[in-house]
C-alpha cells in the first residue's frame, strides 16, 4: 500500500533522537514533551488501551528537574528530557508493576530494574506502565485482566505481543520509545504489527535484573522505537555488564550509533531457503522481496542460505520456555490457578508434563546447534533476513483462543513461527517496517546476526530506513 510520507508536525511526531536534540538545543523543554505525552496517552487510551497506569505528578516533577539541569551548563545525557513509558514488568521501587496480571494488579516492588536506572541516568523519565500480555505470555495483545490492546492502524486488529502496549504506544505517538521484552518474539512481533522498529539483543547482552522473568534461558530486554537510530541510542545506554545480574554478558559494548553510517556495500545478506518462507502470504513475500532490492541497490549482496536443525530448534525452544515458565509460576499455579487466563493456565500446565530429561537435552543441544549455524550460515553471510510474520496481521477476534474462535489456535501460533526460533539461537534480531498489506496493516522485515552483532543488524536496518519511509508513516488515530 502506498501512503503519503508523514513529517513531524508536533512534539509527538518527533523521534526519540529528535526530541533529545530539541531539548538539548533549547528548542523545546522536557516539560513540554512530557505534557504532550501525557495528553496523548489520556486522549488515545480509551481506543488503544495501551497504558495501564500513568504517574502524572511524578512525571511532571521529573521533567521540571531535568529542565533545570538543561540550563545548568552541565553535560547532558543522550536521552535528556525525553519522556518514556515501558511494558509494565520493569520494576521501579515503590511503583506499581502489574506484569499485565490480576495476580500482581497491586504489586509494588522494592527494587528498580537496572535498565530503568540506566535510562534515568541518561536523562529520560518514565511516565507510566504499558499494557502487555498477561505475564508476557501471548503473541497477540489479548489481556484478561486489563483488556485487549488495540492496533493504532485498525482497532479491530491485534497489536502483537507480548509487548502490546509498547508497540501501540510508539506507533500511536504516545511516546517516542518504550522497553519491551522478547522471549519468543515479543519485541519484534508488536514492532512488525504496529509498524515500528524493535530489537531483541543477543541473549545476555542487556541486564534482566528487576525485570519480571518468563524463561531464564530465552528472556531478552530491548527497545521499540520509530527508527533503528532510536533503538541504537537506547541500546548504547542499557547494554553491558551488570553485577546485579550474574547472567549478563561482560562483552564490551561498542558505540552502536556510530556504526550507523548507511554503508552496506559488500554486506552479504542470507535469505533462508528453508522454514521461514513456508506457506508465506503473497503480499508479505512481495514486501520482503522489495526490501531486499532496496538493500541491494545500496551495494548489499543477497545469497541463499540453509538454516540447519530448524525442526530441532522449534521443538527445543518450546520445551525450554514451557518448562522454565512452569517453574517460575509453580507456587501461583498451586495457590490461585483461577486468576490466570485460560490459554495461559493451559500453557503452564503443559510445562509440568515435560520430562526433566527432555528439558536438559534442549539446553545441552543449544551450544552445538549454534556452532552449526555459525559454520553453515554465517560462513556464507554477515546477516540473514526473513519476514517477521509469514501472514498478514490478523484481527483480535481471529486470534482469541479463549473465546473459542474457530481456527484461532492456528492463527495464534502462526504469529510467532518466524520469531521463536531466534530466541533459542540467542541471536540479535531487529524488525523494521517494510510495507503495508491490502488491509492497511504493516509488514515487517526481520534481520539477524551473529551473537553480539547488534551493531551490524542495526546498521543494515538503518541503511534500509535511509531509502524508505515506512517508519515515518503515522496511523490514522
Amino acid at each position: 500500500m502506498n501512503a503519503p510520507i508523514a513529517r513531524p508536525s508536533s512534539l509527538q511526531d518527533l523521534t526519540l533522537v529528535e526530541a533529545a536534540r530539541q531539548v538539548a538545543s533549547g528548542e523545546t523543554t522536557s516539560l513540554a514533551l512530557t505534557e504532550a505525552a501525557l495528553a496523548a496517552c489520556e486522549a488515545s487510551n480509551s481506543r488503544l488501551n495501551a497504558v495501564i497506569w500513568l504517574d502524572r505528578t511524578a512525571a511532571l516533577e521529573a521533567a521540571e528537574a531535568l529542565d533545570r539541569q538543561t540550563t545548568s551548563g552541565k553535560p547532558l545525557g543522550p536521552l535528556h528530557g525525553v519522556p518514556l513509558a515501558h511494558k509494565d514488568m520493569y520494576y521501579q521501587a515503590g511503583k506499581r508493576s502489574t506484569c499485565g496480571s490480576a495476580i500482581r494488579r497491586d504489586f509494588r516492588p522494592k527494587v528498580t530494574a537496572t535498565v530503568i536506572e540506566r535510562l534515568h541516568a541518561a536523562g529520560s523519565l518514565t511516565i507510566g506502565g504499558l499494557n502487555m500480555a498477561e505475564f508476557a505470555q501471548n503473541p497477540t495483545g489479548h489481556n484478561k485482566a486489563f483488556g485487549d490492546c488495540h492496533n493504532p492502524w485498525a482497532f479491530d486488529y491485534c497489536t502483537g505481543g507480548s509487548s502490546s502496549g509498547s508497540g501501540a504506544a510508539v506507533a500511536g505517538r504516545l511516546v517516542t520509545a518504550a522497553l519491551g521484552s522478547d522471549t519468543g518474539g515479543s519485541i519484534r512481533l508488536p514492532a512488525s504489527i504496529c509498524g515500528v522498529t524493535g530489537i531483541k539483543p543477543t541473549q545476555t547482552r542487556v541486564s534482566r535484573f528487576g525485570v519480571m522473568p518468563l524463561s531464564f534461558s530465552a528472556d531478552n530486554v530491548g527497545p521499540l522505537a520509530r527508527t533503528a537510530l532510536d533503538c541504537a541510542t537506547i541500546l548504547n545506554v542499557i547494554a553491558g555488564a551488570d553485577p546485579k545480574d550474574p547472567t549478563c554478558a561482560t562483552e564490551p559494548v561498542p558505540d552502536y550509533v556510530r556504526m550507523l553510517d548507511g554503508d552496506v556495500k559488500g554486506l552479504r545478506i542470507g535469505v533462508p531457503t528453508n522454514y521461514f518462507f513456508d506457506d508465506i502470504d503473497a503480499e508479505v513475500a512481495a514486501a520482503f522481496a522489495a526490501a531486499m532490492e532496496v538493500l541491494q541497490a545500496r551495494g548489499a549482496e543477497v545469497v541463499p542460505v540453509t538454516i540447519p536443525h530448524m525442526d530441532a530448534i522449534a521443538t527445543y525452544g518450546a520445551v525450554v520456555s514451557r518448562c522454565e515458565a512452569a517453574t517460575i509460576h509453580a507456587q501461583w499455579m498451586r495457590n490461585c490457578p483461577g486468576q490466570y487466563a485460560v490459554h495461559l493456565s493451559g500453557r503452564l500446565y503443559g510445562g509440568y508434563g515435560i520430562p526433566a530429561g527432555n528439558y536438559l537435552e534442549a539446553l545441552e543441544r543449544r551450544g552445538p546447534i549454534l556452532m552449526a549455524i555459525g559454520a553453515e550460515v554465517f560462513s556464507k553471510c554477515n546477516v540473514f533476513a526473513t519476514p517477521t510474520l509469514r501472514t498478514k496481521v490478523p484481527t483480535l477476534l481471529a486470534t482469541d483462543i479463549d473465546a473459542g474462535t474457530p481456527c484461532a489456535i492456528v492463527a495464534f501460533n502462526n504469529l510467532s513461527i518466524n520469531t521463536r526460533p531466534i530466541n533459542y539461537m540467542g541471536l540479535p534480531s531487529v524488525s523494521v517496517p517494510c510495507g503495508f498489506d491490502s488491509n492497511g496493516l504493516p509488514i515487517g522485515l526481520q534481520i539477524q546476526g551473529r551473537p553480539f552483532a547488534e551493531g551490524r543488524v542495526l546498521k543494515a536496518a538503518d541503511a534500509y530506513q535511509r531509502d524508505v519511509h515506512w517508519h515515518d508513516l503515522k496511523p490514522p488515530l
